[in-house]
């Protein structure tokens, strides 16, 4: 009777209405006014978290491959609009309503503009199939379906109950990961062939972002960590995906005699293109971070990975037991020492201490350790913590060596803080990819990421006369 209540519950809400794409009714909760409001408002969020990238060449690029494909696209009368995000990751997105944004950090991973058109194609795919509205229109009855029953079935807030909400949440999300991207391929793939490009390039892209898993196993075997799981797009295709390949290849009777691949005008395009991270976001260099805008500069431990995000800066132990954070506090009260109090309690072993100027107190408990260190009126805490309690014992000169190292920004390290860009240059005879990487600033990785880049991961070389990248 109590499972009824709820089948009933869920029921009066659900509302149906026909799928662009399959003609079939879809279990919906918000009208394509609704879609794109929320889509609009979710804009708004994503661009505050991510800046928009400074090239308006670059964005009226991006932004006319994607109409041209949307005009192709089962819902062309819908409102789109095409971003690219100033962000190093490697990944694309869309949200309801037409919102679709690609990185600069996957661009400069591609290698032609019928691939940059295989990634947006796969992203307006989702936003034709409604794929975002359809899991929000998912949870949101679920969640509600939870209110309602717990109205008739008190015990519906127990462990039981909520164990009873989860299932039939997840038996209306299902279906919401491989069978939604593969047919986000399949759109994509058909979006491709109508406008005129090879959907094979979806394909192309696949072995690009599956090389990039390649590349970080190579890292994390020489740096003595786990190799992170690429977790975007295309991410739930193995390897050698033969149903991928054989959706891709219906749409192989739409593509026209001469496809268009647009290799020199992609590669014209990106020249110049920002690589890694971005200036005002600060610059890290073989693990030493620089932010000429704050003033500031550290160092942390070089086997550690550093990850430097829109409001955070990350350090991760080589084995990921133990994390260093980097926050900021604008309007910090009372001294150094006072305010580490505050922060981690007055159960915590304090010290104060003088870092060449700049005022600054760290902290020890068992689980969690760092500094507190005042500049220029703000406050810069480093906190280390460990997933277990104990962990951060044998990290913890590496911490307060961190800690230590803080200081103000040189005008020699100013320099530093240039991004780097990714120039095109033509290959002359005798060129390899390992002659390229002498003195690259990408370091000693410097050749694979240079083979990555160009499409020739793990051992291709230049061919005389061949457009290639490479990273200044």
């Amino acid at each position: 009777m109590r499972t009824l209540i709820i089948a009933l519950a869920l029921a009066m809400l659900a509302g149906c209405a026909q799928n662009p794409v399959s003609g079939k009714s879809d279990f919906v909760m918000m009208s394509e006014s609704q879609e794109v409001a929320v889509g609009r408002q979710a804009d708004v969020q994503v661009k505050q978290q991510y800046k928009v990238y400074e090239s308006k060449a670059l964005q009226d690029y991006v932004n006319r491959v994607g109409q041209k494909l949307a005009k192709q696209s089962h819902r062309p009368d819908l409102s789109y609009h095409f971003t690219v995000l100033d962000s190093p990751e490697v990944n694309a997105f869309a949200l309801p309503g037409g919102y679709v944004y690609i990185t600069r950090g996957i661009l400069a991973h591609l290698n032609s503009e019928a691939e940059m058109a295989a990634v947006i194609g796969h992203e307006i795919g989702h936003v034709t199939a409604r794929h975002g509205v359809r899991q929000q229109s998912a949870a949101q009855a679920a969640n509600i379906g939870l209110t309602i029953a717990s109205i008739f079935v008190p015990e519906i807030g127990s462990v039981g109950g909520q164990n009873l909400t989860n299932l039939v949440g997840g038996a209306l999300l299902s279906g919401y990961g491989r069978e939604h991207e593969l047919e986000s391929d399949r759109l994509g793939a058909q979006y491709l062939a109508r406008a005129g490009y090879d959907p094979q390039a979806i394909i192309s892209i696949l072995r690009t972002l599956k090389n990039q898993e390649l590349k970080d196993a190579e890292l994390a075997k020489q740096e003595g960590r786990e190799p992170r799981r690429y977790s975007g797009l295309f991410a739930t295709h193995p390897d050698n995906d033969t149903r991928l390949k054989e959706i891709v290849g219906e749409a192989d009777g739409l593509v026209s005699a001469h496809p268009f691949e647009g290799r020199e005008e992609f590669l014209r395009q990106i020249d110049g293109l920002v690589f890694g991270d971005n200036s005002d976001q600060g610059i890290v260099r073989n693990n030493r971070f620089y932010h000429a805008d704050l003033g500031i500069a550290l160092a942390f431990p070089e086997s550690w990975q550093v990850h430097n995000q829109p409001n955070t800066l990350i350090a991760i132990s080589p084995r990921g037991e133990a994390m260093m954070q980097l926050k900021m506090d604008q309007k910090p009260q009372g001294t150094p020492t006072e305010y580490t109090r505050r922060l981690v309690g007055y159960g915590a072993q304090t010290q104060s201490l003088d870092l060449n100027g700049l005022p600054a107190a760290t902290f020890e408990l068992p689980n969690a350790m760092g500094g507190v260190i005042y500049h220029d009126k703000k406050a810069y805490i480093l906190q280390a913590q460990a997933k277990e309690r104990g962990g951060l014992s044998a990290h913890r000169n590496a911490i307060f060596d961190t800690v230590r190292s803080f200081h103000s920004i040189t005008s020699a390290e100013r320099k530093l803080v240039e991004p780097l860009s990714v120039r095109i240059i033509t290959a002359r005879s005798g060129d390899t990819y390992a002659k390229l990487a002498q003195g690259s600033p990408l370091g000693k990785s410097a050749e694979s990421y240079l083979r990555l880049i160009n499409a020739q991961y793990p051992d291709g070389e230049p061919k005389p006369g061949q457009a290639i990248k490479i990273v200044e």
